[in-house]
């Protein structure tokens, strides 16, 4: 019952609905190897002041067939933090690495930057964050967020990492396109087989982002020392 109403609290708008639930995206951010992994619910929290302005950077809509592109992910690092209501979670991960490469570089803080990069970052790997807000998404969305919450903490060794390594923009929108395209494969199957993510499927889609969060942190160490 309490993961139900947690659901609820998050799930304001068609189309923004909370992508996995906090243990979730603590535990992505603990299989990253991030030393504030306390902070990676965090960009959940603000949506419940910040709003809409917060939650359009939580997805990304999609319809059949579509397929993400470097393009699309390069057009919406401007939308960042606006009001487009298809979403833009693709350039939100581009945007506030950036601010945080250009906070720490500028002698500042930039890990409230980068707590919502890795809020992001562990979004991308829910499927249902990629698809539009139809009747499958609506009637599944909750139960698939909350599918391995209770225990993934106690779980962390099956996220499993591969490598990643960005040394570049480029290298990190490549990531985005090539994880975004795998999370919409798997949301269409489950949308064509009208059924949630087993736990298997939603650990392997957890890897994805991990990965990638462990890339990215290499990737702002090396640029900003820090």
């Amino acid at each position: 019952m309490a993961i139900v109403m947690t659901a609820a609290l998050f799930c304001f708008w068609a189309g923004d609905a909370a992508a996995w639930f906090d243990e979730t995206h603590l535990a992505v951010a603990k299989a990253a190897g991030y030393r504030k992994w306390y902070n990676a619910a965090g960009a959940d929290l603000a949506k419940l002041k910040a709003g809409r302005r917060e939650g359009y950077n939580h997805y990304s809509n999609h319809r059949p067939g579509e397929r993400v592109t470097a393009a699309e992910v390069r057009r919406q690092i401007s939308l960042y933090d606006s009001n487009h209501s298809d979403g833009h979670l693709y350039g939100a991960i581009v945007a506030s690495l950036r601010n945080a490469v250009a906070q720490a570089e500028s002698g500042g803080y930039g890990h409230d930057h980068l707590a919502y990069c890795v809020h992001y970052i562990g979004d991308l790997s829910m499927p249902q964050h990629h698809l539009v807000y139809n009747a499958f998404n609506q009637k599944t969305h909750q139960q698939n967020d909350g599918i391995i919450n209770q225990e993934v903490l106690d779980n962390l060794h099956r996220i499993r990492r591969y490598p990643i390594r960005i040394d570049s923009e480029s290298d990190l929108v490549g990531e985005i396109v090539r994880i975004a395209n795998l999370s919409l494969a798997l949301g269409w199957k489950l949308e064509e087989e009208d059924r949630l993510m087993t736990p298997e499927e939603a650990y392997r889609q957890l890897g994805h982002s991990a990965s990638l969060l462990h890339g990215v942190l290499a990737y702002l160490e090396e640029k900003t020392g820090r």
